[in-house]
């Protein structure tokens, strides 16, 4: 009996230990899989266009609605990761990105793949990647942070691998068997979700399993609502709107869009930056191929990003934070979006192998910075409470300049014949979003800065009187007045 008891206490308590670990590997190749997964897409951008005779604008739509599915599809996830589990989610994820893979290689149009590749591949993705970054809060305590740390270096792995994976596939057997292998690949995906078992309280609930009781009380309200009368359908209705509000209040936090000046200053400062952030992702292999840089050297540029990623994004984390950072990450940030801006000149300035290595590496450094710290700083400005919600409206505004960047940047380049506006592109919306943010936040801090002294004076009026004391002695009931006289300066 004792045995048995401890055997349950044991797996009652799996938080930091044993399987945990397991579950971490399996997050790292999630991650690995899905957010890694869109670096190759640039490799095929040449074979796709020849293939269904498409422009740039038309072919660079696929590659942005699988990036904006990935990163918009958060609070449809959070919705299906509380009403049926961490597992459940993971393997749906897996099994629509790769049936969504498996579908692309069929395909007789660009219009089909933005269909498959783009929308269930990117949903797919993003269901396998917020679920699998969810499951870790369950699973460890003690070790979260480390625990993130870790998995994210399955992202730099991502960009590493798949581009020469991609590269040696398409020349051995073309795309469409590539998209196949893929499909393939990705399903691996639903094994992740397998290892992520719910967690088991010492009570005995699962943790990230739907209460049992709620099937049967909603049954029994939707029964008591059948059978009243047709007075009650305006109270129906009026629960209805705020069922709805409620659900929007929780996943998309306008109120603290509205309220909160340092969340609208960054929300709408990296939404501008992600118009012209994923540009180099998408262009620069078909750049490199246009100025004569052979096909698996082009690749391996971006490969390079992700190698490089791998050691600068975990230093960066540990930089910022450091306590001189301490309330000042986004200008630390901000820096990084200004130097991943001011980089892409060297594409302008020459398309030479060598010169684009010393690109790829200073993007990567920038990129690091920006990966380390988007989510960070978002927790600086937000309440930790509210901090989903606002994640939420985040992921949904930049997933929208995601999408239309790229076609809109491709049109243009269909226009001038020239791949240089790509670049200057970017550099506009990544220098601007920069200074944007840098300039808001200092007139913030100034403003905050004025309240407070005020408050202060408000506060301890008696260190802001005037010199001038009056012969007569005052009563008690007329000092106040006077201080809100001298207060209100």
């Amino acid at each position: 009996m004792s045995q048995g008891g401890a055997a349950e206490r044991e797996a009652a308590k799996p938080q930091d230990r044993g399987w945990a670990w397991m579950v971490l590997l399996a997050a790292v190749l999630l991650q690995g899989l899905t957010l890694g997964f869109p670096s190759c897409i640039g490799v095929f951008f040449t074979d796709l266009q020849h293939e269904f005779q498409a422009t740039n604008s038309e072919t660079s739509w696929f590659p942005s609605i699988m990036v904006a599915v990935l990163h918009g599809g958060g609070p449809l996830c959070s919705i299906l990761v509380k009403r049926f589990g961490c597992r459940f989610v993971v393997m749906l994820g897996g099994l629509l990105s790769g049936v969504g893979m498996v579908s692309s290689s069929f395909c007789k149009s660009i219009s089909q793949l933005y269909l498959t590749a783009g929308l269930i591949t990117g949903l797919g993705s993003c269901f396998s990647f917020q679920a699998g970054v969810t499951v870790l809060g369950y699973y460890f305590v003690r070790w979260r942070a480390l625990a993130n740390a870790i998995a994210s270096t399955g992202v730099s792995l991502g960009f590493t691998l798949w581009p020469l994976l991609s590269q040696h596939l398409l020349d051995e057997m073309g795309w469409r068997n590539t998209f196949l292998i893929f499909g393939g690949i990705l399903l691996n995906c639903c094994v992740c979700g397998a290892i992520m078992r719910p967690v088991q309280l010492a009570s005995g609930s699962l943790l990230q399993s739907p209460k049992p009781g709620e099937e049967p009380e909603r049954k029994a309200e939707e029964a008591q609502l059948s059978n009243g009368a047709s007075s009650s359908q305006p109270k129906l209705q009026q629960q209805t709107r705020t069922a709805c509000f409620q659900m929007l209040q929780k996943h998309l936090a306008f109120d603290i869009f509205c309220q909160n000046k340092g969340y609208q200053i960054y929300t709408i400062g990296v939404t501008w930056m992600m118009m012209g952030f994923a540009l180099p992702h998408i262009y620069l292999v078909p750049y490199a191929i246009q100025n004569g840089v052979e096909e698996r050297r082009a690749a391996l540029l971006i490969s390079i990003i992700g190698f490089i990623n791998i050691f600068i994004r975990p230093f960066t984390g540990l930089l910022s934070g450091h306590r001189v950072f301490t309330g000042r990450r986004i200008y630390l940030f901000s820096l990084a979006v200004l130097l991943c801006g001011l980089s892409n000149f060297i594409c302008v300035i020459s398309a030479e192998f060598s010169m684009l290595i010393i690109y790829c590496v200073i993007l990567s450094i920038a990129m690091s910075g920006i990966g380390a710290l988007i989510f960070q700083v978002l927790m600086d400005v937000v309440e930790m409470d509210r901090f989903s919600s606002a994640l939420g409206l985040f992921t949904i505004l930049e997933s929208i300049t995601l999408l239309i960047g790229p076609p809109l940047t491709g049109l243009l380049v269909d226009i001038t014949s020239d791949f240089h506006y790509v670049f200057y592109t970017s550099s506009f919306f990544l220098i601007s979003a920069a200074l944007f943010m840098v300039l808001s936040f200092c007139a913030l801090e100034k403003k905050t800065k004025l309240k407070e002294a005020s408050k202060a004076r408000l506060d301890n009026p008696s260190r802001y009187q005037y010199n001038e004391i009056p012969t007569e002695p005052q009563s008690e009931s007329q000092s106040p007045p006077a201080v809100v006289y001298i207060t209100s300066i």
